[in-house]
C-alpha cells in the first residue's frame, strides 16, 4: 500500500535524506521562535540580539563555503553529520548558560535559531550546499524539481509540527509551574537529543566517492570550478547580495516584531508558525508544475515579486489577526519557489561541483545577512519598529529584477531542446 502511495522516484536513499530534513526542520521551526523569545526573557536588548544574529550570519557564511568546497571534495554526507553534532553540541550550550558572551559564541558557531523562517522547511544553513548536491545526485533531471518540493513538503509540514513545540514553555508553566526560561531550556536539550538522531539517520545513506579535482590555495579549499560554474558563481554573488541584506533585515526579527508590535509571545507565535507552515506545506507539491508551466527562472520572479508585496504591506496591518493572514499568504509564494530555486542552481552547473556552486553561490548572502541585524535591532530600538521590513521589501524587489536580467538566457538541462549540449562536464 505504502509503495502505491509514494512517488517512483522516492529510493531508499532519499527517504533517509527526507527524514533527516524533517528532523532538522522540526528543531529549526521552534528554535526560530524560542532562540529571540529567550534572549528577550533573559533581558538582551534588540541590539544584543542583533549582534547574536550577525555573528551568527558570518560564522553561517564562512561554514557555508567550507562546506560546499570540502563536500564535493571528500564527500557530502560527512558534512552533514557534522553539521547535525555542531546543532546539539549548540543547543546543550544555549540549555546551560546565560552569559551573553557564551551565548553569543555557541549561538554563531552552531547556528542555532537560524534556517529562513516559516515555510522554509528547514531549506536554509551551513549544510545546505552538501544537502542539496547529494539530493540532485539522487535524481534525475526530470524528476529534481518534483524531488526538492517533497523535500520542502516534508519539511515545511514538520516545521508546522515544530512550531507547537513551541508552546511546550507556556503548557510546562500552567501544568507544572515551570518558568518559562526553563521551559525554554527543555527545548534546547531536545534539540541536542534530535542533533544527535539527525547525525545517526545519515549515517545508512550510500554515497559515491567523490570526483576530486585539483585544487588550489590553503589546504586544498579553493576548488578549481569549470567556467560554467564560475559564471553561475559570480552571477549568483549579485543576486544573493541584495537577498542577503534583506534576509537580514527581516529573518531574526520577525518574531521580535510580532513580539513588540502586537505583544504576540511563544504560545500565539507558536500557533501562527503552526498554521502558516501547515497551509504552505502543499504549496511546495506544486512547484513543479509551476517550473514547467512558466519556466524555472520566471517562476521564482513572479513568485518573489508577489511575496515583495505582500511583505511591505505587513507593516500597515492594525490587528495581530490581519499581519498573521498577510504573513500567512506571502510565506506560500515564498515557500514554492524554494525547490525551483534550489532546483535551478544544481541544475545548471556540473553535477561534479554541485556542492561547491551551492555553498559559493550562498556565501554572499550570508555575508550579507551578518552586515544588516545590527542596524536593523538599532532602527528597531531608535527610529522605527516598520523600516526593517520595508528595507527588506525593497531590496527582495531588486533582487528579482537582478535574478530576471541574470539569469533568463540560462535554461536548466530540462528546458534544453532536445540534442542541446549537456552540463555534465
Amino acid at each position: 500500500m505504502l509503495e502505491r502511495l509514494s512517488p517512483p522516484w522516492l529510493s531508499r536513499d532519499l527517504s533517509l535524506l527526507f527524514a533527516q530534513r524533517a528532523l532538522r526542520s522540526l528543531t529549526q521551526a521552534y528554535l526560530i521562535i524560542i532562540v529571540p523569545i529567550y534572549l528577550a526573557r533573559l533581558g538582551f536588548s534588540a541590539v544584543q540580539l542583533g549582534l547574536l544574529f550577525a555573528a551568527s550570519s558570518l560564522w553561517s557564511a564562512v561554514l557555508t563555503a567550507a562546506v560546499g568546497l570540502l563536500a564535493d571534495r571528500y564527500g557530502r554526507k560527512p558534512l552533514l553529520i557534522f553539521m547535525a553534532l555542531l546543532t546539539a553540541a549548540g543547543a546543550l550550550i544555549f540549555a546551560i548558560a546565560s552569559s551573553f558572551a557564551v551565548l553569543l559564541a555557541a549561538g554563531a558557531l552552531s547556528t542555532l535559531g537560524r534556517g529562513g523562517g516559516a515555510g522554509s522547511g528547514g531549506a536554509f544553513g551551513p549544510y545546505y550546499p552538501a544537502e542539496q548536491a547529494l539530493i540532485a545526485d539522487k535524481s534525475s533531471d526530470r524528476d529534481r524539481t518534483a524531488v526538492l518540493g517533497g523535500l520542502s513538503f516534508v519539511g515545511v509540514l514538520t516545521g508546522a509540527i515544530g512550531s507547537l513545540i513551541a508552546l511546550i514553555p507556556t503548557a510546562l508553566q500552567s501544568l507544572r509551574g515551570v518558568s518559562l526560561l526553563e521551559g525554554d531550556r527543555v527545548l534546547f536539550i531536545l534539540t541536542a537529543v534530535l542533533g544527535i538522531v539527525m547525525a545517526a539517520v545519515i549515517l545508512p545513506v550510500h554515497e559515491r566517492s567523490p570526483q576530486r579535482r585539483p585544487a588550489t590555495g590553503a589546504m586544498g579549499l579553493r576548488a578549481r570550478l569549470s567556467p560554467r560554474t564560475r559564471s553561475v558563481v559570480l552571477r549568483s554573488t549579485i543576486t544573493n547580495l541584495t537577498n542577503g541584506l534583506a534576509v537580514g533585515f527581516l529573518g531574526p526579527f520577525i518574531v521580535y516584531w510580532f513580539l513588540v508590535r502586537f505583544g504576540a509571545g511563544g504560545a500565539e507565535q507558536g500557533l501562527l508558525f503552526f498554521f502558516v507552515n501547515l497551509v504552505a506545506a502543499p504549496a511546495n507539491l506544486f512547484s513543479a508544475r509551476l517550473a514547467r508551466r512558466l519556466g524555472e527562472v520566471n517562476a521564482i520572479v513572479v513568485t518573489r515579486l508577489l511575496s515583495v508585496v505582500l511583505l511591505a504591506a505587513l507593516p500597515l496591518m492594525p490587528t495581530f489577526l490581519l499581519a498573521a493572514v498577510l504573513y500567512l499568504l506571502r510565506t506560500i509564494t515564498t515557500s514554492v519557489s524554494v525547490p525551483i530555486r534550489q532546483s535551478y542552481v544544481v541544475g545548471i552547473v556540473v553535477p561534479a561541483e554541485r556542492a561547491s556552486a551551492a555553498g559559493l553561490s550562498s556565501l554572499p548572502s550570508q555575508v550579507a545577512m551578518s552586515l544588516t541585524p545590527t542596524l536593523a535591532g538599532y532602527t528597531i530600538e531608535s527610529i522605527s519598529l516598520a523600516l526593517p521590513l520595508e528595507a527588506a521589501a525593497a531590496l527582495q524587489a531588486i533582487n528579482a529584477a537582478l535574478f530576471y536580467l541574470l539569469f533568463r538566457d540560462i535554461k536548466p538541462p530540462e528546458e534544453e531542446p532536445p540534442g542541446a549540449k549537456s552540463h555534465e562536464s
